[in-house]
């Protein structure tokens, strides 16, 4: 992965294949932000005259490179949009720097190093430029899918962490290989501190992106789990996998309804990170569809082409837990990987046939392509028994909910009016797009079957809300709950912009990651 250093340097002394500045959109022309005052001295002091010369506005995403003046060490400057100008005694809020520094390493790909001089003026702001910009130098590394048909978890050993290898696509250099963080402070505790979370943070995020970007056939059930044991054994995680068998054996109907059509069987993965210290636990909960046709209820054309990314909610759970061990956080954090994959066969799950979930309720599968609530049910029932303070479910669940809030924002629903507001506080927090949405009463009645404790499908509108009524059903008594649908921001397939790659994008992750550092400080709201 990309290095990133502290420097005290100036940015007119600091040798990298180009010094990053930021300019902002002004009322009479683009405006050099702080942080680049050497780099406009070296320009007498006529940087913005120069930009806007070559065209540049300051609008948000905007890159504008012109050669170096005299006095930079650096032999390319690299000018980026910060949007408006921030209103008197106000600075750049943290997304904003998050998108500039990330929007500047894409354009910086395949350079060995880039000084960001954008503005810092504190901590906060220092941690926004450091994760912007690890999150922006991603690519995945396609070298690694060579082919092959995943077995019993013997393609495993194709997805890798991105650490600085080169693509062997020629059009993609590689990622930016050091981001130099002109105004950090090394030897101060709190900017170092910052630093290794936004590593440690980003390295996780990118273990999501691997895994959602990995084709099917180097990723079933068998092999992400063996992902997740080797990670646990790395980082002194525990882990329990279920197998087809000990699935059958436990009454998990849900996983085992959805993967029976498969030859890749299915697994529940159980990955634990505990903290002596810890007060509150948490357990999250993610959809591990590695991939889904829809089975007999197949999709239609133009739909199945990126259906690897339906494991993306578990991708964000494993990377979330990992993430906090790291970190070393004060929480108990059970991770709950529910991984099948939807595939039409003579022994797939039929519309109309009913299954037995694990805990012993009935749901009568209208639709076969509604899996993911499916699994997850069963995950959520075995998640209550432990009485964690908690349970927050991911997944890339409906496409309603795409329709609803578009392809940036995830959509928030539970059980506590508090917590949804809370984990909605606490995705902006982290730089994630989100929406609280509701749980209307009146569409339970959608979901009752005749033959079954209940159906997974039911009004067609309000699909995305139907969801989630179906997977509170599964909720423990007494026990808070959140679900995330993350079906719009969890793959990018338009062109990459900020930090966000096109592919996997690690959504949820930070959300999650910043809920279990509320949580490490007794605050789940």
């Amino acid at each position: 992965m990309t290095a990133l250093t502290l420097s005290t340097s100036s940015a007119a002394a600091l040798r990298a294949d180009a010094v990053v500045v930021g300019v902002a959109k002004g009322a009479k022309g683009p405006v050099v932000a702080a942080g680049a005052e050497a780099v406009d001295k070296a320009f007498g002091g006529k940087l913005a005259a120069v930009l806007e010369t070559l065209g540049a506005t300051g609008a948000e995403g905007e890159v504008t490179k012109l050669p170096a003046a005299s006095g930079l060490k650096a032999p390319v400057v690299l000018a980026v949009g910060l949007g408006d100008v921030p209103a008197k005694d106000d600075g750049y809020d943290a997304e904003t720097l998050r998108r500039a520094a990330g929007t500047a390493s894409r354009a910086l790909s395949g350079s060995k190093k880039g000084a960001f001089a954008l503005p810092i003026e504190d901590v906060a702001s220092a941690a926004a430029v450091a994760e912007g910009a690890l999150l922006g130098a991603y690519t995945y590394d396609k070298s690694n899918g060579n082919g092959g048909n995943a077995k019993d978890g013997k393609n495993a050993k194709n997805v890798k962490n991105v650490k600085n290898v080169k693509d062997t696509d020629k059009k993609n250099n590689g990622p930016l290989a050091e981001v130099a963080l002109v105004g950090g402070k090394p030897r101060d505790k709190a900017y170092k501190a910052a630093a290794e979370r936004a590593t440690a943070l980003v390295e996780e995020i990118n273990r999501a992106r691997d895994l959602i970007n990995t084709p099917s056939n180097l990723l079933n059930p068998a092999d992400f789990a063996a992902e997740a044991v080797a990670a646990a054994k790395e980082h002194g995680l525990k882990t329990e996998v279920l197998d087809e068998k000990a699935l059958k054996k436990g009454g998990y109907g849900g996983i085992l309804g959805v993967g029976q059509g498969s030859e890749a069987p299915p697994r529940l993965v159980r990955i634990a990170y505990t903290h002596p210290k810890a007060e509150k636990t948490l357990a999250l909960v993610g959809k591990g569809i590695t991939y889904d046709s829809g089975g007999i209820s197949l999709k239609p054309a133009g739909h199945n082409e990126t259906m690897k990314c339906d494991m993306s909610g578990a991708a964000a759970v494993f990377a979330t837990v990992v993430a906090a061990a790291r970190l070393g956080l004060r929480v108990n954090l059970t991770g709950w990987l529910a991984l099948a994959e939807n595939m039409p066969s003579g022994s797939a799950t039929r519309p109309g046939d009913v299954l037995s979930m694990y805990g012993g309720k009935t749901v009568e599968v209208l639709n076969t392509d509604a899996e993911g609530r499916l699994v997850l049910a069963d995950a959520i029932t075995r998640a209550g028994e432990e009485k964690p303070d908690a349970i927050v479910d991911v997944a890339t669940l409906t496409g309603a909910m795409v329709l609803a809030l578009g392809n940036r924002t995830f959509g928030i629903m539970t059980n506590d009016e508090a917590f949804r507001t809370s984990l909605h506080e606490i995705a902006e927090e982290a730089g994630e797009q989100s929406w609280p949405m509701p749980l209307p009463t009146h569409l339970r009645k959608g979901i009752d079957s005749p033959v079954a404790d209940l159906a997974n499908m039911g009004e067609r509108m309000g699909g995305g809300l139907v969801a989630g009524i179906f997977l509170k059903e599964f909720v423990a008594d007494g026990i808070t709950w959140g679900h995330l649908d993350i079906a719009g921001p969890a793959f990018n397939e338009a062109g990459p912009f900020g930090y966000t790659p096109k592919g996997g994008t690690g959504a949820a992750v930070r959300t999650l990651v910043r809920l279990a550092e509320r949580a490490a400080d007794g605050d789940l709201g």
